[in-house]
């Protein structure tokens, strides 16, 4: 007699790290059941996706959804939504809210806010900063944490940890990977007469290629020395691709698509202050070494530093104007399209989007279309050609760098535990997310 599923997704061809090829999947109970040629098998549901490819689950392991305190910009309803519209399925959101996430009470607070508004699931940091070293070891091990963030250059927000004392105590707190802004303080506070009021084309002036490579050697020296892992977030440099190339054994590397997609000074001359973020989008020669470091495995994750501000706040003169953009829902669309253009094939883009994230981080059940795993999958259509336009966006910031942008490839099913939540470009259910769960 055949089984029965609760789901079936049927003629899909589903792609993981190691292949790629058509088959169906089965789920129980929000995990998968069966994977193979369940043509005889039997659903309470069953949904095709044929023509189309099947992903385990997208993670962006880097969002501001600016809850508490920032809600004018965004929040955990608004930006979860625009996360599942892009086909991501998962989140790890930041601490720099108002106030910061830094001790166990406000990580309390923000798993309760997410209860029923969060559309996908998620996890939070926790900041690391002088007063909190102490507690550091404690907060990272308590449930709905995905890790510290440490800033050593000032970015959003007060959260700062600039001088090598400190940072070594935050490295020795704890024992899971810290998650790095990593710019040069000093030497940001020294060049901070390189800004030209009026163009924000002087922002990678200001916080110079210098900035961020001592930074990153300083933090490596240190994380050698203290025997901790660290995960060094939005690489911008050829020369920190080169440096974190020798060090793989204690660090590894995010790159963000707008890094992989926008330059200087093409960016700041169509964009202005839209293209403004920290550490900022540079020239084509460290475009071309960010993708080197793709190509050569240095890269490890791609996430995607969504941190939106409202037009009005974007609308200041330069330097007033706050750094960051959007990017959670456009994610998938332009690694997508990437891949399309041959930059990267489909098995190293899953790597770089759920694989890798599950081994840095050791998050218990996600990240693969493999038995007992979580039924997490994006489904996308690789013959799709559109464009990118406002009234597809879902962050309450309701702007993109990249609108009006042709895109090959599209999500156009997101499905979380087994429940789609997003289908062609329609929102279903109710918010349904729940914290991410680690090793």
């Amino acid at each position: 007699m055949a089984r029965t599923y609760d789901l079936i997704i049927r003629g899909g061809t589903c792609v993981t790290h190691k292949k790629i090829g058509e088959a169906d999947i089965a789920v129980n109970a929000g995990r998968v059941a069966a994977v193979g040629d369940l043509s005889q098998a039997h659903a309470d549901r069953i949904l095709s996706a044929r023509g189309l490819h099947v992903l385990p689950g997208v993670i962006d392991t880097q969002v501001h959804f600016r809850e508490p305190g920032l809600g004018h910009k965004e929040d955990l309803a608004t930006g979860s939504l625009a996360a599942v519209m892009g086909g991501v399925t998962a989140v790890f959101e930041m601490p720099n809210t108002n106030p910061p996430t830094i001790n166990e009470k406000r990580l309390k607070d923000k798993l309760a806010r997410a209860r029923g508004r969060m559309w996908c699931d998620h996890a939070f940091y926790v900041g690391a900063c002088p007063d909190n070293v102490e507690e550091l070891k404690h907060l990272e091990g308590l449930p709905g944490c995905c890790g510290v963030k440490m800033f050593m250059g000032a970015s959003t927000g007060s959260l700062l940890v600039s001088d090598d004392e400190t940072v070594f105590k935050v490295l020795q707190s704890g024992r899971r990977r810290i998650a790095v802004h990593s710019e040069d303080q000093v030497r940001l506070q020294a060049r901070l007469g390189k800004r030209i009021e009026g163009d924000p084309a002087s922002h990678p002036v200001w916080r110079d290629v210098k900035s961020a490579l001592l930074a990153t050697e300083r933090l490596l020296k240190l994380a050698a020395k203290a025997g901790r892992p660290v995960h060094v977030l939005h690489v911008t440099t050829g020369e920190e691709i080169d440096l974190l190339s020798r060090f793989q054994d204690i660090a590894t590397v995010e790159v963000t698509p707008q890094h992989l997609t926008l330059y200087a000074p093409d960016c700041y001359q169509r964009l202005g202050t839209y293209a403004q973020m920290n550490p900022p989008i540079r020239d084509k020669t460290q475009l071309d070494a960010l993708w080197m470091g793709v190509w050569e495995g240095v890269v490890n994750v791609i996430g995607s530093d969504h941190a939106p501000h409202t037009l009005e706040e974007k609308d200041e003169k330069y330097p007033d104007s706050p750094s960051g953009m959007p990017g959670v829902q456009t994610l998938l669309p332009l690694m997508l399209t990437h891949a399309a253009a041959g930059k990267l094939d489909l098995s190293r883009l899953v790597e770089l989007t759920s694989v890798n994230a599950i081994k840095i981080f050791g998050l218990r059940t996600k990240g693969a279309i493999e038995v007992d795993k979580d039924a997490d999958f994006t489904i996308v259509d690789l013959k799709a050609h559109w464009r990118i336009d406002k009234s597809w966006l879902k962050s309450k910031c309701k702007w993109s760098p990249f609108d009006g942008m042709e895109i090959s490839g599209k999500p156009v099913m997101t499905i979380i535990r087994g429940h789609p939540v997003m289908r062609d470009g329609e929102i279903k259910g109710e918010p349904g997310g729940r914290p991410l769960k680690f090793k």
